[in-house]
C-alpha cells in the first residue's frame, strides 16, 4: 500500500478520520445524487479545490492529482459528449472528478492507521453475520487508494518513455496492466501472510 499521507497541521489534518470519512461520504452523495447543472458543477468544484487550500495544501497538489487521472476523465468526457452531450460530459465528469479529488484529499489529510482504526469501529457489526471487519476494513482502505496508486503506475511508464524517447501510445495500457496486476499479486501475497487472503 502506498502512504498517501501529507504531514500537515491544518485544520483537515487535525479533523477526526472519522469526520472526515462522514464527509466523504455525504460529499459523494450529494454529488451523485443531486440534478447538478453547467453552473453548480462548477461550483462544486471550485469547493473542493478550495478545500485544498483549506487543508494547507498548495494548489500544485490537486492539479497534479487531475493530471494523472488525466486519461480517465478524458476518455470518459469523450464517450459522453459522443454518445450523449457536451453538457452531460463536463457535468458526470466533474462529478467524478469532484469525487476523486475528495478521496485523495482524505488520504492526503489522514493517516492510513486512522482510518483503518475508524472503518474497524463502523464495521465491527458485521462479526454478528460471520464477517471480519479487519478484512472488510482493509479492503476499503485498499480500494481508496487504488486509484491514485495506478495512477503513479501510469506515471512512471510515461517517465520511462521520455527516458528513452519514444511514445508508446495506447500500447501504454500494457505496462500500466502488467505493474497493475503485480502489485495486486504484493497485495494479495501480503495479506494472505497476515491470515486474511
Amino acid at each position: 500500500m502506498i502512504a498517501l499521507y501529507r504531514d500537515g497541521t491544518g485544520i483537515l489534518h487535525r479533523a477526526p478520520a472519522g469526520l472526515k470519512l462522514a464527509a466523504l461520504a455525504v460529499g459523494a452523495l450529494v454529488l451523485s445524487m443531486y440534478p447538478h447543472d453547467a453552473v453548480s458543477i462548477a461550483l462544486s468544484l471550485l469547493v473542493v479545490l478550495g478545500l485544498y487550500g483549506v487543508a494547507g495544501l498548495s494548489f500544485r497538489v490537486p492539479v497534479a492529482e487531475i493530471w494523472r487521472l488525466r486519461w480517465i476523465i478524458l476518455v470518459l468526457a469523450a464517450a459522453l459528449v459522443i454518445f450523449v452531450s457536451p453538457l452531460a460530459a463536463w457535468i458526470n465528469t466533474g462529478r467524478v472528478v469532484a469525487v476523486l479529488l475528495l478521496a485523495s484529499l482524505l488520504t492526503l489529510t489522514t493517516r492510513m492507521s486512522d482510518l483503518l482504526a475508524v472503518l474497524h469501529r463502523l464495521l465491527r457489526p458485521l462479526r454478528r453475520f460471520g464477517r471480519d471487519p479487519d478484512a472488510v476494513a482493509l479492503t476499503i482502505s485498499l480500494t481508496i487508494t487504488t486509484v491514485p496508486v495506478i495512477a503513479g503506475f501510469a506515471h512512471r511508464v510515461r517517465e520511462a518513455e521520455r527516458a528513452r524517447d519514444v511514445r508508446l501510445g495506447v500500447r501504454t495500457v500494457v505496462p500500466v496492466l502488467v505493474m497493475a496486476l503485480r502489485h495486486a499479486d504484493d497485495v494479495g501475497d501480503a495479506l494472505a501472510a497476515r491470515g486474511m487472503g
